[in-house]
């Protein structure tokens, strides 16, 4: 019991966290839209987007971080723990040089890379660029503090004062859009927010965890050996992330700049599927690294299969209503320009990311026993086949070929982790193929049939669609909510004592 309630308190943090990012994702693209012209608002978004590249320059050390302090914690090995936050803290510096570097080369090359941007924006876009790129570059140290929080299994710190800086920068995008300040001035005002979390995240750091300091004397060549073999892998995982959906926007600024505000409001509103999520499922790494400290391989089968199912009826409740209801949604919420062609893009992403996440649970669990090592052959294949298809059906179908790509990208991932990746992880993580698609997808993929029926149905009885589609969404989701309530929960109650040693000790 202990166990479920630290992780029910670490995935409330989480959702907190989400929540948080969830009303800037909200409120934020329409205050923007409304009071920036077009051309201002897609370079806007696709200086973001460019920055974010920063982000993937970790190398997966923040992860390292959180798992092996978990593990050494398991452990009580002090000294291996402060060696793994030193030598991370060390290559997330370097990180940071170089991401700092390729900010550079990006604004110095931004036209020949953006050539639709018109010759007025490219000044203004290259200097947020560096504003905000320098910023996100000083973050990668920065995230080996909230490595250590993970590893302690208080996501509740990171989770307030990411929250905070995200709705600190959201009201001051929105007082300067408002004002009709530049985007030099918006590119500011997330820099100092960004640098002023940063510190308070620092000063936590020393009061929960003050044992815990950067000592070069600590960093060895047997731990630089185990880091880079941890994180090569993770690296692997996060290029193939880069595939899968740091190009997206790219790709339609290239080939349908127009097209840029319906897309990237389309794939924000996917965030809120990939949040809950992550924000729920992230939580379990460290306790798959105690588990498999302790060579459980049963406790690690199950918890891969009720975490998975509740992570498949939870994909249902959260992504059925925005297929259903997506053209309204997108008229509401940004304006009725952008409702066919934003409505249609988000329906594909929706699908698109509902089936790939089905592997979240998964992959948390592969990341806390360091077994993500054996499969980094799936992500490169489903990162590789999106791009590749993103490219060819947007160059040929605009925007929306590039949301194809996405789906079939998504179907890659999920046949991977069927045929390949489960076969490779059996001796850590003690789950046969028959029993994950059956218990842990196919049963609560059950509860998706009536939208599933009620679409056909409004071809066959030539009606517009809306009472049959929004009684068969009610029925699915009734049904999620029975299932999640009668089975999911009591099996979160009840793991600790059916697992054969998942409990604490």
């Amino acid at each position: 019991m202990q166990i479920h309630r630290r992780f029910a308190k670490n995935a409330v943090a989480n959702l907190g966290r989400g929540s948080a990012a969830a009303m800037v994702a909200l409120l934020l693209p329409p205050v923007l839209i409304r009071h920036m012209t077009s051309a201002s608002y897609a370079v806007w978004v696709l200086a973001l987007q460019v920055v974010s590249y920063v982000g993937y320059l970790d190398f997966g050390l923040q992860t390292a971080i959180g798992r092996y302090i978990a593990f050494a914690n398991e452990k009580r090995d002090a000294k291996w723990r402060d060696g793994i936050f030193s030598t991370a803290f060390a290559g997330l510096v370097i990180a940071a040089l170089l991401g700092l570097l390729l900010i550079l080369a990006t604004a110095i090359a931004l036209h020949r890379i953006f050539p639709k941007v018109p010759l007025a924006l490219v000044t203004p876009m290259r200097m947020a660029l560096l504003i905000v790129g320098t910023s996100v570059a000083l973050g990668l140290p920065a995230s080996a503090w909230n490595g250590v929080f993970v590893g302690l299994q208080r996501y509740d710190v990171p989770a307030v004062t990411t929250s905070a800086g995200r709705l600190l920068s959201a009201l001051g995008l929105i007082f300067a859009a408002i004002a009709g300040q530049s985007l030099v001035f918006m590119a500011a005002v997330i820099a100092v927010v960004n640098i002023l979390s940063y510190a308070l995240q620092y000063r936590l750091l020393r009061r929960i965890a003050p044992e815990i300091r950067f000592q070069s004397k600590l960093i060895t060549s047997p731990i630089i050996r185990e880091l880079s073999g941890y994180s090569l892998s993770l690296t692997v995982w996060s290029f193939s992330m880069l595939l899968i959906n740091g190009f997206d926007l790219i790709l339609v600024g290239r080939f349908q700049f127009g097209a840029v505000t319906a897309y990237s409001a389309s794939a924000t509103l996917i965030t809120f599927l990939a949040g809950a999520q992550n924000a729920i499922f992230g939580v379990i790494m460290p306790h798959a690294a105690a588990l498999q400290a302790r060579n459980n391989s049963e406790a690690l089968g199950n918890l891969l299969v009720r975490t998975t199912r509740f992570g498949v009826l939870l994909l249902l409740l959260t992504g059925l209503p925005l297929i259903v209801f997506a053209a309204p949604l997108i008229r509401i919420w940004i304006g009725p320009q952008f409702a066919q062609a934003g409505g249609n893009i988000l329906i594909v992403l929706v699908i698109a990311n509902m089936m790939r996440l089905t592997g979240a649970p998964y992959a948390s669990i592969l990341i806390g026993t360091g077994q993500q090592r054996l499969v980094i052959v799936s992500p490169l294949t489903e990162g590789v086949t999106n791009l590749v298809l993103s490219i060819l059906l947007g160059l040929k179908y605009g925007a929306i070929g590039v949301a194809w790509g996405t789906l079939f990208g998504a179907i890659a991932a999920v046949l991977a982790n069927i045929f390949y990746n489960l076969q490779r992880t059996r001796y850590s993580i003690d789950c046969s193929r028959l029993r994950y698609v059956s218990e842990a997808m196919a049963v609560p993929a059950l509860c998706g049939i009536p939208v599933c029926l009620a679409l056909p149905a409004t071809i066959l009885l030539k009606s517009n669609g809306t009472a049959i589609i929004t009684l068969g969404w009610l029925v699915s989701f009734c049904a999620c909510a029975i299932v999640i309530l009668k089975t999911s929960v009591k099996d979160f109650r009840s793991g600790s004592h059916s697992t054969g040693g998942d409990r604490e000790h």
